[in-house]
């Protein structure tokens, strides 16, 4: 999704609430620390991303980061959905957008009325005109926090330009936008926010502590020039030394190292995985054995059926030496994407704070 941040006022540090609960998950204790309680299923960008460049009509059926996108997937056994607060349009960043420009792409919510066309470039440089089977409307993050089904939760991502060197004040800025919009219209709503970018992350953390903050990693897939994004280890500094609640990391990684789920709970840190492996029910149940407490899905029909199965595959130990191999794309469907690489930025806008 896409942020459009206008000039709003600098919100105090609130109080140390806990965030509400929702099937089991019961926020922070009295210690500080994040308890979910139960195996969570979240929908990436709503009912799961789109990908422009597969064969699969499953990853073009509904526009990602979309209100409807949304209330679709609440319809299914979800905990949480997963969607970003900032992006990327091809002649402009999204936050020097005023409002009005924002929502002039794409479907119009006022007929007659004709948007803008989008278009979305890919990690390879490859722009695809952003057409699905069921389109939808740019929104609000206020919207969202309206109009979306209140019995799922938000997993709020900031995203942030890999390519841009962000000034304090700039985090502080963009982070104040959206607590605004949160404290304003989330009422009882778990929220859970998370971000690739540790500063963004730990600068949540700092002015709240009302809802949980996650740091999103590849788990060292990619080398960036600042070593917290480097590995899983470094990702658990990052949390203990900022009091951040959890670590969201690319599931390849952690079939890597494995014993980082270990880790990471000896640490006293939730651990949730994101990728295309979590698009295959039997991964998922591997990562449930492992004690993983969440994924993040495209998937949405398939995975939340699979969860709520509690028979797992028959040949687990032969999936448990082909994941240990490193054979991945041997669970990957080819029609799915034909490589096999997400990048965190390839979106390019949907949900803007005001």
């Amino acid at each position: 999704m896409a942020v459009h941040v206008s000039e709003v006022k600098i919100l105090d540090q609130v109080e140390e609430n806990a965030a509400s609960a929702l099937c089991n998950l019961s926020g922070e204790d009295e210690n500080g620390e994040l308890k979910l309680g139960k195996f969570v299923v979240m929908g990436h960008r709503g009912s799961g991303m789109n990908m422009l460049q597969s064969s699969d009509p499953r990853m073009k059926l509904i526009k990602e980061n979309s209100i409807f996108s949304f209330n679709s997937a609440a319809q299914f056994p979800l905990d949480f959905i997963e969607f970003d607060v900032q992006g990327v349009i091809i002649e402009k960043r999204t936050t020097d957008l005023t409002l009005a420009e924002f929502l002039s792409y794409g479907p119009q919510k006022e007929p007659g009325n004709v948007g803008k066309p989008l278009f979305r470039r890919i990690k390879d440089g490859r722009i695809f005109e952003w057409k699905v089977e069921e389109d939808a409307p740019l929104s609000t993050l206020q919207e969202a926090l309206e109009k979306v089904d209140d019995s799922i939760g938000f997993n709020i991502e900031l995203k942030f330009d890999d390519h841009i060197i962000y000034t304090n004040q700039k985090f502080q800025h963009v982070v104040q936008a959206i607590l605004k919009v949160v404290y304003e219209h989330a009422k009882n709503r778990p929220i859970i926010f998370s971000s690739f970018q540790p500063d963004a992350a730990l600068l949540m953390r700092k002015l709240q502590r009302k809802y949980p903050v996650f740091f999103l990693t590849n788990g060292g897939s990619e080398i960036y020039g600042d070593i917290r994004r480097n590995s899983i280890d470094e990702a658990i500094k990052v949390c203990l030394e900022g009091g951040l609640q959890g670590i969201v990391c690319e599931v390849k990684a952690i079939f890597r190292n494995p014993e980082s789920v270990t880790t990471v709970k000896h640490s006293n840190l939730s651990l949730i995985t994101y990728g295309l492996l979590n698009n295959v029910p039997e991964i998922v149940f591997v990562q449930r054995l492992m004690g993983i407490e969440g994924v993040i899905v495209d998937l949405v029909r398939e995975i939340t059926a699979a969860v709520s199965n509690s028979e797992g595959p028959e040949n687990i130990g032969e999936l448990l030496r082909m994941l240990y191999e490193e054979r991945f794309e041997t669970f990957i469907p080819a029609e799915i994407s034909p490589d096999t690489q997400i990048s965190p930025d390839t979106q390019i806008c949907s949900v803007a704070t005001q």
